[in-house]
Protein backbone atom coordinates (compact mmCIF):
# COMPACT_ATOMS: atom_id res chain seq x y z
CA UNK A 1 0.00 0.00 0.00
CA UNK A 2 1.26 3.48 -0.82
CA UNK A 3 0.98 6.09 1.93
CA UNK A 4 1.93 9.73 2.41
CA UNK A 5 3.86 10.28 5.64
CA UNK A 6 2.35 13.03 7.79
CA UNK A 7 5.31 13.00 10.21
CA UNK A 8 8.85 11.65 10.29
CA UNK A 9 8.84 7.89 10.84
CA UNK A 10 12.09 6.20 11.87
CA UNK A 11 13.52 3.86 9.21
CA UNK A 12 10.74 4.80 6.79
CA UNK A 13 10.89 8.44 5.70
CA UNK A 14 10.25 12.10 6.38
CA UNK A 15 7.21 14.37 6.22
CA UNK A 16 5.64 14.29 2.77
CA UNK A 17 7.39 11.18 1.46
CA UNK A 18 5.25 8.73 -0.49
CA UNK A 19 6.36 5.24 0.52
CA UNK A 20 5.19 1.70 -0.10
CA UNK A 21 4.57 -0.28 3.08
CA UNK A 22 2.86 -3.54 3.93
CA UNK A 23 -0.91 -3.28 4.16
CA UNK A 24 -1.12 -4.37 7.81
CA UNK A 25 1.54 -1.86 8.92
CA UNK A 26 -0.39 0.94 7.25
CA UNK A 27 -3.87 -0.13 8.41
CA UNK A 28 -2.93 -1.09 11.96
CA UNK A 29 -0.26 1.46 12.90
CA UNK A 30 0.52 4.31 10.52
CA UNK A 31 -2.99 5.44 9.59
CA UNK A 32 -4.68 5.06 13.03
CA UNK A 33 -1.88 6.99 14.79
CA UNK A 34 -2.06 9.79 12.22
CA UNK A 35 1.46 9.27 10.91
CA UNK A 36 0.29 8.52 7.38
CA UNK A 37 -2.60 8.71 4.91
CA UNK A 38 -3.41 6.58 1.89
CA UNK A 39 -1.70 7.98 -1.19
CA UNK A 40 -4.78 8.75 -3.30
CA UNK A 41 -4.96 11.68 -5.68
CA UNK A 42 -7.33 13.57 -3.36
CA UNK A 43 -5.16 13.04 -0.28
CA UNK A 44 -2.03 14.12 -2.18
CA UNK A 45 -3.75 17.37 -3.19
CA UNK A 46 -4.96 17.92 0.38
CA UNK A 47 -1.46 17.28 1.69
CA UNK A 48 0.03 19.80 -0.76
CA UNK A 49 -2.41 22.41 0.54
CA UNK A 50 -1.50 21.88 4.19
CA UNK A 51 2.20 21.01 3.81
CA UNK A 52 3.40 24.38 5.13
CA UNK A 53 1.26 24.04 8.27
CA UNK A 54 2.49 20.49 8.90
CA UNK A 55 6.12 21.59 8.48
CA UNK A 56 5.57 24.44 10.94
CA UNK A 57 4.07 22.04 13.51
CA UNK A 58 6.96 19.60 13.03
CA UNK A 59 9.48 22.42 13.51
CA UNK A 60 7.71 23.49 16.73
CA UNK A 61 7.83 19.92 18.06
CA UNK A 62 11.54 19.70 17.26
CA UNK A 63 12.27 23.06 18.95
CA UNK A 64 10.31 22.01 22.04
CA UNK A 65 12.18 18.69 22.20
CA UNK A 66 15.54 20.47 21.85
CA UNK A 67 14.64 22.88 24.66
CA UNK A 68 13.61 19.99 26.92
CA UNK A 69 16.76 18.06 25.94
CA UNK A 70 19.04 20.93 26.92
CA UNK A 71 17.31 21.14 30.29
CA UNK A 72 17.54 17.39 30.91
CA UNK A 73 21.03 16.70 29.56
CA UNK A 74 23.33 15.47 32.34
CA UNK A 75 20.57 15.46 34.96
CA UNK A 76 20.63 12.95 37.78
CA UNK A 77 17.61 11.40 39.45
CA UNK A 78 17.49 9.17 42.54
CA UNK A 79 14.96 6.37 42.84
CA UNK A 80 14.62 4.46 46.10
CA UNK A 81 13.25 0.96 46.12
CA UNK A 82 13.08 -1.84 48.65
CA UNK A 83 16.23 -3.98 48.49
CA UNK A 84 17.84 -6.93 50.19
CA UNK A 85 21.20 -6.97 51.94
CA UNK A 86 22.96 -8.22 48.79
CA UNK A 87 21.87 -5.13 46.79
CA UNK A 88 19.20 -6.83 44.71
CA UNK A 89 15.84 -5.11 44.54
CA UNK A 90 12.54 -6.64 45.55
CA UNK A 91 10.91 -5.90 42.21
CA UNK A 92 12.52 -3.56 39.71
CA UNK A 93 12.86 0.08 38.69
CA UNK A 94 10.99 0.64 35.43
CA UNK A 95 10.64 3.55 33.04
CA UNK A 96 7.42 4.54 34.85
CA UNK A 97 9.34 4.89 38.14
CA UNK A 98 11.99 7.01 36.43
CA UNK A 99 9.33 9.19 34.77
CA UNK A 100 7.63 9.76 38.15
CA UNK A 101 10.95 10.74 39.73
CA UNK A 102 11.70 13.17 36.89
CA UNK A 103 8.21 14.69 37.18
CA UNK A 104 8.82 15.17 40.91
CA UNK A 105 11.92 17.21 39.96
CA UNK A 106 9.80 19.35 37.64
CA UNK A 107 10.72 17.85 34.26
CA UNK A 108 8.04 17.13 31.66
CA UNK A 109 8.74 13.50 30.67
CA UNK A 110 6.43 10.63 29.77
CA UNK A 111 7.44 7.02 30.32
CA UNK A 112 7.46 6.21 26.58
CA UNK A 113 10.41 8.61 26.13
CA UNK A 114 12.62 6.64 28.54
CA UNK A 115 14.68 3.99 26.78
CA UNK A 116 15.79 0.96 28.79
CA UNK A 117 17.26 -1.43 26.18
CA UNK A 118 18.40 -3.98 28.80
CA UNK A 119 15.09 -3.81 30.62
CA UNK A 120 14.27 -2.59 34.12
CA UNK A 121 16.96 -2.19 36.78
CA UNK A 122 17.03 -5.00 39.34
CA UNK A 123 19.97 -3.96 41.53
CA UNK A 124 21.23 -0.97 43.46
CA UNK A 125 23.60 1.20 41.45
CA UNK A 126 24.10 4.09 39.07
CA UNK A 127 22.81 3.65 35.53
CA UNK A 128 23.08 5.80 32.39
CA UNK A 129 19.70 6.25 30.68
CA UNK A 130 18.86 7.74 27.29
CA UNK A 131 15.67 9.74 26.82
CA UNK A 132 14.25 9.80 23.29
CA UNK A 133 12.47 13.16 23.29
CA UNK A 134 12.08 13.32 19.50
CA UNK A 135 13.28 11.36 16.48
CA UNK A 136 16.34 13.61 16.29
CA UNK A 137 16.75 14.62 19.95
CA UNK A 138 18.06 12.49 22.79
CA UNK A 139 19.19 13.40 26.30
CA UNK A 140 21.46 11.42 28.59
CA UNK A 141 20.65 11.27 32.30
CA UNK A 142 21.89 9.24 35.25
CA UNK A 143 19.56 7.18 37.40
CA UNK A 144 20.80 6.33 40.88
CA UNK A 145 18.95 3.40 42.42
CA UNK A 146 19.23 3.28 46.22
CA UNK A 147 17.85 0.72 48.62
CA UNK A 148 15.42 1.48 51.39
CA UNK A 149 14.86 -0.65 54.44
Amino acid sequence: MQVILMDKVVNLGNLGDVVKVKDGYARNFLIPTGRARRATQASMEAFAAQKAELERVAAEKLADAQRRGEKLEGASVTVSHKAGVDGRLFGSVTNADIADALKAQGHDVVKAEIRLPEGPFKAIGEYPVVLGLHHDVTANITVVVVGEQ
